[in-house]
Parts: C-alpha cells; structure tokens; sequence
C-alpha cells in the first residue's frame, strides 16, 4: 500500500502482506472493477451513477433551455413582423375602409410568407379578425387582446383556439395616436417543438461523449485506487486505519512525518509531548513550530541519521530519519524520537563540552584580532564573562606592556583588563600594580608551578585572605566565592597572570574547570606574546625611523617650511622628507616613500636620504640627481633582493630646487605625487610635473619642469598615505586636499599642515603619512649684485674694486679683505683656466656668497703647493677664508662660490700663505 500507512502493514516472513486481501485467490483479484465489494469497486460504482446523473440533469437543462430560446425568438419574430404590418404605410387606411378583409387580406397572407411565421391576422379593436392566414378565421373573435386594444403591444404563448401559439398583437394607431385597429402574428408551439427535436441529437451526442469520458477517467482513478487498497473493502480498511491509529498514538516513541517541503503532515501524541508541539501543526514548516535550532534544522535538511542525539528543552532526544520516497509514498521523511531522558547526565556533561569547545574557538577568533598587548588581555577577560567566570582581571609583567622580553620577579604585575557582569566590582583597577609577595597565595602558587590553581570556596581560603584581608573581605561581602588563577606562559616563560572570579553564580569552580582554564590561557598567552613581539619590533622600527628621519629643519633664509610626520600604527614604513640648503640662497625639498613596512623599509629609506644628502652636495639638478638615485637603487636590488628576496623596487621619490634670487622651482618625480602649489591670491593648482616609473625600474632620463612661484606661495608635499586609503581613493583624497588648502593663503605652513592632518587624516593609518609645507620668499633685488667680468687678466682689479664698493654700501667691512682675496684668485683662475663669460655676483642672504662664473666645465681642485712651487696656494687659500666653499655646474659652464659668515668667523692662521699674494698681485695690476 502506497501513502502514509503503507509501513504498518504486517508482512510475513517472506516480506509478502499478511492481511486478508493479500491470502485472496487470483481469480478474486482479477474480477471486475465494477465489483463493489472492494472500495475501488464502490467508488467507480459512485462515480458513474453521479456521472449519470449530472449528464442526464445537464441534457434536461439544456432541452428545456433550447425550447425557451425557440419560444422568447418565435415571440421577437412576431413582434418584429406585427409591429412593421402595423406601422405599414396603408394599414390605417385599410382599416378604416369600408370593406377592410378585401384591403388587407393579400397583405397579411404576403407579410406571413415573408417572415416565415405561421399566421398574421387584422382586427378590429373588439377582436373581429378583418383578415386571417387561415381564411375561415375571418370575421371570429380573437381571445385575450384586452391589453393591446387598450394600446399596450403584448407578447405570450397562448393556448386556445384556433391553436396554441407564440403570438405578438400590437395595436394600429392613427394620426391622432387612437387605436383603430389590432395586428397579431405567431408561431405555432408544434413547430417551436420541431426546431428543439432537431437540437436533440447534438444533446445527447454530446452527453453520450461526456459519460464516456467520465466513466474512462472513473475506470484510471478506481484502477489506481484498487492499487492503492489492494482490493481492501471498506470493512477491511476500516479495521486496518483503525489498528494503526491505535498503533500509532499507543508507542511511547515520537513519530512525526514531513513532506518533501518541509511541511509537518502527522504527528502522533508522544512526538507531541517530547516537542512540546501546539494543537496546530499539520501544514506549517518545520522551522515554524518553534523547536530548538538543532532539531528544526535536521528536519528541514532530509538527510537521514540514526540514533543522532539532540536537546529538546530539558529533554535529550535520540532522533532516527528516514526518507519515505524509496517506499512509494511521497518526498518526505519519517522521523522517530526517543526520549532518553537516563542519559541526561551524559547528555549535560556533553553540552558542558561543547559548550567549552565552542568557548576555545571563540577565543582562538576573538583573542589576538590586534597587535596591542593590553587590547590582547582585554579581549581574554571579555571571551570568559559571563559563560565561564562572572569577573575575569588578567596582570602583566611591565616590560611585557612595553614590548620587552619579561625580566625581573614575577611578584610583582600590572593589572591590564577586568572585565565582569557588573561595574562594580571590589576588585583592583587597571593600572593597579599587583604583588604576589605571600607565598600561600593562589597565585603565588600558581606561578610556582606553572599551572591553574583552584579555590573553590574563598570563604575557606585562609592563604588568599593573607595577601590582603581588607580587599579580601570586601569580595566575600560583594559575593565573590570561587577563584581559579592561571598564569600566562608563552615559550615556557611567565608573561602575566589571568584570575576568573565567580560571584552571581551560586556553582563553584571544579576540577574540570582547571583544564579548560589552562587552555584558554595558554591560547590567550601565545597572543600576548605575538603582540609583545609586534610592539618591541615596532618600538624599534620607530625609534630607527625617527632616528632617520630630520630632527628639525635647517636654519635657510629661502623659505619658511613646517612638517608632520606620523608611522602607520600596523608598522612603520618607508616614508621619509628634507629640507637641505643649497648655494646661492636655494634649497632642496625631497619627499619620498619605500615600499613596504617594517625594519627593512626603515633602513632602506635611510640609505636613500642618505644618498640624497650626498648627491646634492654635487648640486646636481633634479632629474640628474633622480638619475643616480635610480641607479643606486638598481644596485641595491641586485645585490640584496637576490640575497635576502626583499629588494626595495617601488621606491618613490620627488625632488625639488627653490631658487630665492630667482623664484624658480624645478621639480623632478620618479613614481611619486606631484606637489599641490597654494598661490598668493589663494588657488590651489597639481602643476604638470612629468611622472617616470618609481626608483629602480630604470627607462627614460628624468625631466624637470620649471615652475614660478610668486613671493607667499606654498608648495605642499606628501606621501600617498595621506591621500589614499581603504576608505577613500586617490581621486576623492586630492579633492579633499584641495579643497582644504584653497581659500586661506594667509596660514603659516605650521597652521597649513595641521589643517590637513584635521581634515584628511584617516582612523586607521596603514602607512606612514609624510607632509612638507614651504612658503616661498624672495631675496630683496638690493642685496643681490653682479658684473660682467671681460676675458682680460686686467678687469679683475676693477671688478675687485666694485665688489668693494657694494661690501660697503651694505655694511661689510669687515668682509672686505678676506672677499677681495677669495674674488681676486677665483676670477683669475676663471680668466687663466676657464672660457668666456666670465660673471661675478654677490648676494648678502644669511651669509655672504661671491659667486664666478665662467663657460668652462674644467673642475678645479685643491692641492698643497711645495715650497718652491710659484703658485697652487690660490684654492686652498679660498677653502681657508670661506666657512662653505664649491662648485657646481650649470648647462653653460660652472659656478664657483663661497660663503661667508656675516659677522667674520673666526680665521685660521694662514700667514705663511700671504707670501704668495704676490702672484694675485702681480694679475690684477
């Protein structure tokens, strides 16, 4: 039997059916399905004779609706027909004449044929017919015209004499609307009967059609029923249903059945007691029922277990399915609980388990998201409260918080997190320093072994009350009762000490509460001791970084400049910024970012300031000095990214040239932003700088781009950490930039970089963020001067001469020996060793600077002079008088210069020197 009920059939041991229809002959079970001793029988019996009868009430309906369709038409035909004879042009008058039949009987014949009715007649107002189909009618009295001789058109069947009919009579009226006379036509009912007999054969043709479909689809259904039954009578079926409701309902194990959508279809009275089921259950889903989550998501999976068990309130369930597909019934499954409720001590002891297990993962997941060491002690108070412990405090060893490796006595902790279901508590507060120094302690005890120690009842516990009775009673009136301690141990070293306090819950700590104690702070101490280590390699990459990095800017007269500086708080990187005075009232800003965090792109960026340093001490231009710092770089990763597997490729960089005299900045980049200029009137404007790929990819010389800047400007450099970040884009960080720049060209750059860092510094900064803020001055035209020198050794006396004069306009006397004799042996050696022109300028910034140039790119070089030798004492006279002396080369030649302290300096003695003064002498005459 397929359905529900088909697994409560009794089989025998052959696994054949044992009930009564199974022992049936052969001959029994093939007899016909019109039978009606089996329930397939009676029911097939049932469907004919209702089949029957709702064809022959179909026919009978549909008969008498044809015959009152052909009389409501035989009734319109005749109106239709009486009101057009009446309304005839001629009818009136026709009746009016004196010999009416003789006027109107040819009409009213030739109106009967063409309408095709059975008769029209004309009478007069009292019913005498003036005119009649059948002529032996004329002059008798027509019956029941009362209505229409009143003025009323009348339609009805009649029944009487001549012969009943479908009849119309209308009345004929004249001009003044008086009824002079009556038109009445019809059908005879003997012919409304004929048109409904020629409908017949198409009713019952059709009925025939429909009983036979009825009786084939009865047949289907009867043939798969008797299936179903097996040939069952009602009796039989009536005995079985019965046997299994009362097996059903009778067995102390909960039986429920779901359809293949996860809708409950039965449930018998123990399922319903085990799950606590409501009245209402067949037909919602499973996960409407309000069962536990387990359970409600077995039964909606389908998939089959045995004996797997499950909680279902207090109760602990052994629960079996079975899908009900595999016999014959439909997408669903039978599902069996048994209550075994002798187990639930196991049962409790498990979900203890599980319930610890699924504690450990959540610490594994929550203990350690951070690599801050107090933030990793706080996150292991907050796993174990409430669900273990009511208060949890964890100490630290110092030097542990600092990031150092725990030395010292481990007497002695800093409290670092308490947490607990109330606020408060009578427990010590953070930062508290926690001493061990009584050694019947728990904790002292703890630490000596290197395990968790247990005291259940600290009511009892003589040897905790002896480190502090005062703090101890307190906890005993707050309610605190039961205490584990466990140190933090990491690499078999003591990091710091976790204690679990219980105080709302009545149940002390157990024995077996010490294992899981253990765990959790062992997993909790190897996080400790990864964040420990994160912060000293931090604290050292910092302190190398910064050690790196400028401690203040130079003293320059070129520009006001201001910085910010902040590491990433993951790592610091590679990020880095100067600001270095050069010759001639100019000075080199540089900004630049390594790639990569940690020690390594700390010290790769200090080797690469480093080079920066040394390559403008050449006073190259920007894309030359770019040039060697790009192949420096190369270097670097061939001979260490092979090594080591960490190159510094990606190194970014942006070098900059400010011209005081001049106002002109050149500007080169290698794979770095380009700087945002802030004019006087207070727009804010990206010039076009040409980008080339970052340091070390090699490709193209570098170019520089030229650009002018007004006396006030400020030139703003950056790193992209402060323009880009997880949370906004490179695009929308420039748009902010500029916006918090534009519109106050009257900020200090101190007041501009923090301004910036207000509007745009991130949350969470994972890299380093360097800005350099510099606002332009230009050196007064006064306190710059020069002159043509003519290629001849006799203009450098007057040369020497004017350069005296303009000593003096600015109050440089005391400058005037010493400048005359470096000016004298550098224009010169300019006139002998170099190529026209020859220019000489002076400019009074913070120090005094003599500059000569000439168009020859020949370096001069200082050597020591013999005592016989006539000249080479003239550089290393200039080196002795000037504080900063050198070369640097331009695109038509060279320049060389000296510096002067304002005040005169201390000299050194160089009278042995003087004696060759006679060859500077014997020039300039």
């Amino acid at each position: 039997m397929k359905g529900p009920f088909a697994g409560l059939l009794r089989r025998d041991r052959h696994g054949r059916p044992s009930s009564e229809a199974s022992r049936r002959s052969p001959r029994r079970g093939a007899r016909s399905l019109l039978g009606v001793r089996s329930v397939a029988g009676q029911v097939l019996f049932l469907q004919i004779v209702v089949a029957v009868l709702l064809i022959a009430a179909a026919v009978a309906a549909l008969a008498l609706q044809a015959r009152y369709d052909s009389e409501q038409d035989a009734q319109n035909r005749s109106l239709a027909a009486a009101e057009s004879f009446a309304d005839a042009p001629g009818t009136v008058a026709a009746l009016k004449s004196p010999d009416p039949t003789a006027a109107l009987q040819p009409h009213a014949e030739e109106a009967r044929r063409g309408s095709g009715l059975d008769f029209v007649a004309v009478m007069a107002t009292d019913g005498t017919r003036y005119a009649d189909s059948d002529p032996e009618l004329i002059g008798r009295r027509a019956h029941d015209i009362g209505r229409a001789a009143a003025g009323e058109s009348i339609t009805e069947i009649f029944e009487g004499a001549p012969s009943d009919a479908a009849r119309a009579v209308v009345p004929v009226t004249d001009a003044d609307g008086a009824v002079v006379g009556l038109v009445g036509a019809g059908v005879g009912v003997e012919h409304i009967g004929d048109a409904v007999n020629r409908q017949l054969p198409v009713l019952f043709g059709s009925a025939a059609a429909a009983l036979a479909l009825a009786v084939g689809s009865s047949a289907l259904v009867s043939r798969r029923l008797r299936r179903q039954t097996r040939g069952l009578g009602p009796t039989e079926m009536t005995r079985m249903y019965e046997h299994h409701d009362a097996v059903l309902h009778a067995v102390r194990e909960g039986v429920l059945i779901t359809g293949g959508d996860g809708r409950l279809m039965l449930a018998n009275d123990e399922a319903r007691r085990l799950l606590e089921l409501p009245p209402d259950t067949e037909g919602r889903h499973v996960a409407d029922l309000g069962l536990d989550t387990d359970i409600a998501e077995l039964l909606a999976s389908g998939r089959a277990v045995t004996d797997e068990v499950h909680l279902a309130g207090d109760l602990l369930l052994a629960v079996n399915t079975r899908p009900t597909a595999p016999y014959g019934g439909p997408p669903g499954q039978v599902v069996t609980l048994r209550d075994t409720t002798e187990l639930r001590a196991v049962a409790g002891t498990a979900e203890v388990a599980r319930e610890r297990l699924k504690m450990l993962y959540e610490a594994g997941v929550r203990i350690g998201t951070t690599l801050d060491v107090v933030r990793t002690a706080e996150e292991l108070s907050e796993v174990a409260v409430p669900r273990f412990a009511d208060f949890v405090t964890v100490e630290l060893l110092d030097p542990v918080v600092g990031g150092e490796e725990p030395t010292g006595v481990h007497s002695e902790m800093r409290r670092a997190a308490v947490s607990g279901i109330r606020e408060d508590c009578p427990l010590e507060p953070v930062g508290h320093l926690i001493r061990f120094v009584v050694p019947t302690t728990p904790m002292a005890a703890a630490l000596r072994s290197g395990h968790a120690v247990l005291e259940p009842d600290l009511t009892i516990a003589h040897g905790w009350r002896a480190q502090d009775p005062e703090g101890a009673d307190q906890a005993l009136i707050y309610g605190i009762h039961s205490l584990i301690t466990a140190p933090l141990q990491a690499r078999g070293v003591v990091l710091g000490m976790a204690n679990f306090w219980r105080s709302e819950r009545p149940e002390p700590f157990e024995e077996e509460d010490l294992s899981f104690a253990e765990e959790l702070t062992a997993r909790a101490a190897v996080a400790i001791d990864n964040a420990r280590r994160f912060t000293r390699e931090h604290a050292m990459a910092v302190t190398l970084q910064r050690s790196l990095l400028p401690r203040g800017l130079p003293e320059q007269d070129a520009l006001d400049a201001a910085y910010r500086y902040l590491p990433a708080q993951a790592g610091v990187g590679g990020d880095w910024f100067d600001v270095i005075p050069l010759p001639g009232a100019r000075v080199a800003l540089v900004v630049g970012d390594v790639v990569g965090h940690g020690l390594h792109a700390a010290a790769t960026m200090g080797r690469l300031r480093t080079a920066v340093h040394n390559f403008s001490t050449l006073d190259l231009p920007p894309d030359e000095l770019l040039g060697y710092l790009d192949e420096l770089v190369s270097r670097i990763d061939r001979e260490e990214g092979v090594a080591e597997g960490d190159g510094v490729t990606g190194a970014t960089c942006l070098y900059a040239i400010y011209d005081s005299v001049s106002g002109l900045c050149s500007v080169a980049r290698a794979g770095h932003f380009a700087p945002a200029v802030v004019r006087p009137d207070g727009t804010v404007e990206f010039p076009e700088v040409p980008v080339f790929p970052p340091l070390g990819l090699g490709g193209a010389p570098y170019e520089t781009a030229e650009l002018r800047l007004s006396e006030g400007s400020q030139l703003v450099l950056y790193t992209d950490g402060l323009i880009e970040h997880r949370d906004r884009d490179i695009e929308t960080g420039l748009r902010l930039l500029h916006s918090t720049l534009a519109g106050r060209p009257d900020r200090t750059p101190e007041e501009t970089c923090q301004a910036v860092f207000d509007a745009m510094l991130p949350p969470h900064r994972s890299d380093d963020i360097a800005l350099l803020v510099a606002r332009t001055r230009v050196l007064d035209p006064s306190r710059v001067a020069d002159w043509d020198v003519p290629f001849n050794p006799a203009a450098v006396a007057p040369t020497r001469a004017a350069c005296v004069r303009q000593l003096e306009m600015w109050g440089l006397e005391e400058l005037v020996f010493t400048t005359e004799l470096m000016l004298s042996e550098l224009i010169t050696n300019a006139i002998r060793y170099g190529s026209e022109p020859v220019h000489v300028r002076l400019l009074h910034e913070r120090s005094l600077i003599c500059e000569v140039s000439d168009g020859s790119s020949t370096s001069p070089h200082v050597r020591r002079a013999a005592a016989t030798d006539e000249g080479g004492r003239g550089l290393f006279l200039v080196s002795q008088f000037a504080e900063r002396w050198g070369t640097r080369y331009t695109p038509t030649g060279k320049v060389m210069w000296t510096e002067q302290p304002l005040d005169g300096g201390e000299q050194q003695a160089v009278g042995p020197l003087l004696d060759g003064l006679e060859d500077l002498e014997d020039l300039a005459l």
